[in-house]
Parts: C-alpha cells; structure tokens; sequence
C-alpha cells in the first residue's frame, strides 16, 4: 500500500467516525425532543427524562420539574454516551454494507442497546432512570435515534466531497440469434430463387 493510498484510508477512517459522531448527535437530540414532548403530554416537565439522567450526579435532581444545573448534566451524559455509540457503530460497520442496510441495522443496534442499558445495565448503575423511565416513549425514541444515526453514510459522502452511490437498473443482455439448420436455410434459399420465376 503506497502512502497515497494509505493516507485516503485514514481519511476515511476518520470521517467515518466523524459521521458517526455527527449522526449520534443528531439522534440522540430527536430523540430527547421527542422524550421531551411524551413527558409533557404526560403532564410532565419538558426535562423530565435530563433530570431522571442526573440522577447519575444527584440523586434529588430528578425531583425538580424545571431546568436547572443539574439538567445539563443529564443533557450532556445523553449526548455523550450516545454520540459515543454513533461514533463506534459507524466505526465498525464503516462502508461494508448498502446504506439501506446501514440504516436497518442501525435502528436494530439502536432497540438492542435500549434493552441493554435501561431493562439490564442501569438497574445497577442508574436504578432511577431503569425504574421510572417511560418504557414505551424511550422505546419509540431509541427507533428515531437509530433511523438518525443510519444516515451516517450520507454525512461521510459530505466530508469526503464524493457523491453518494446511485443504484442503477441492470442491463439487458443483448438477444442472440438461434442458429438456423443448414437443411432449413438451404431450402429457404431455394424458395427464394423459385419464388420469382414461379410469379412469372
């Protein structure tokens, strides 16, 4: 691998990351708005799920029903770990698969990471945020993450200034001919011949 090449590598490696990074973020604050708008609908405070989050920093921060200090810690742990994800997701899948592919593993890496985290990891580490987090609402959330963070390929087709894939239809092969039998053209050649002495 000549230096050329192995420098349009690493380039790409890091894009890909950055992609990630970006298309993490972007998830993960469709997914807090949308958080956001299921607890008011619930007659809660819009911070509901960025105070439940700090109580990884205070354990009373997820009694308060407004913004305060303590709801910037929950903000920025989301956008953290969830960035993160992004980052190392697209990191390992990088360009191996199709987009729409990407963007069906993405959401499928998206529901298993919900399950992981708050049905099994934060029952010991968070149990606040395991026990009183909407399941439904966190649920649907992680799919708009997942759907966001799929994009990636697109975000790395931007930082490289290279053009997306487009998928072209196949190409017909071109029709071959059935040999004709020698007796068949012979006698076709024949009828030929006879066909204007016969009009005569």
């Amino acid at each position: 691998m000549d230096a050329a090449t192995e420098g349009q590598s690493a380039k790409l490696r890091l894009a890909t990351f950055l992609a990630g990074l970006e298309g993490g973020t972007v998830g993960v604050l469709w997914m807090l708005t949308w958080l956001g708008v299921s607890s008011m609908w619930q007659q809660r405070s819009f911070w509901a799920p960025e105070n439940l989050m700090a109580t990884a920093f205070d354990r009373n921060s997820t009694l308060a029903p407004v913004f305060t200090w303590a709801t910037c810690a929950g903000l920025a742990l989301y956008v953290l770990i969830y960035s993160l994800l992004g980052a190392a997701f697209s990191s390992v899948l990088r360009d191996r698969v199709p987009p729409r592919r990407a963007m069906l593993l993405a959401v499928i890496f998206a529901i298993a990471w919900y399950y992981f985290s708050f049905r099994w990891t934060f029952k010991f580490t968070l149990p606040l945020v395991a026990l009183l987090h909407v399941e439904h609402a966190t649920l649907v959330g992680h799919l708009l993450y997942g759907t966001m963070l799929g994009r990636y390929p697109i975000y790395v087709h931007r930082l490289m200034n290279t053009a997306p894939p487009v998928a072209t239809p196949p190409q017909e092969a071109p029709a071959v001919e059935a040999p004709v039998p020698e007796g068949v053209a012979a006698e076709a050649r024949e009828e030929q011949r006879e066909g204007p002495a016969g009009e005569v």
